[in-house]
């Protein structure tokens, strides 16, 4: 069974910085691709930024304020936020795909207040 922890979310203004992460553990085997999605209230989740090996992708929306990273030792994967707009409130949950497995975390709430 794999666990995803997940830890960064809160409020903050608009403007400001929050660094989400997200650490896997569990029988994990070889993680793929580590990234996070967020959902906003009566929309669908989407696909916020995910890494793969080096190879990073972002949403259109958040490209140039966002930055994914992973540290491979700690299973962990990292969504640093900056120039926060109110538009990116949501839960934002941790996504891990390995060879075998697909998980998902328990999502953690951003609010980004005007």
């Amino acid at each position: 069974q794999v666990r995803l922890v997940e830890s960064g979310g809160g409020l903050v203004q608009a403007g400001g910085s929050l660094r989400l992460s997200c650490a896997a553990s569990g029988n994990i085997f070889r993680i793929v691709t580590m990234g996070w999605y967020r959902q906003a209230p009566g929309k669908q989740r989407e696909l916020v930024a995910t890494i793969t090996s080096g190879s990073t992708n972002y949403a259109d929306t958040v490209k140039g304020r966002f930055t994914i990273s992973r540290d491979n030792a700690k299973n962990t994967v990292y969504l640093q936020m900056n120039s926060l707009k109110p538009e990116d409130t949501a839960v934002y949950y941790c996504n891990v795909k390995a060879l075998l497995s697909d998980n998902w975390g328990q999502g953690t709430q951003v609010t980004v207040s005007s």
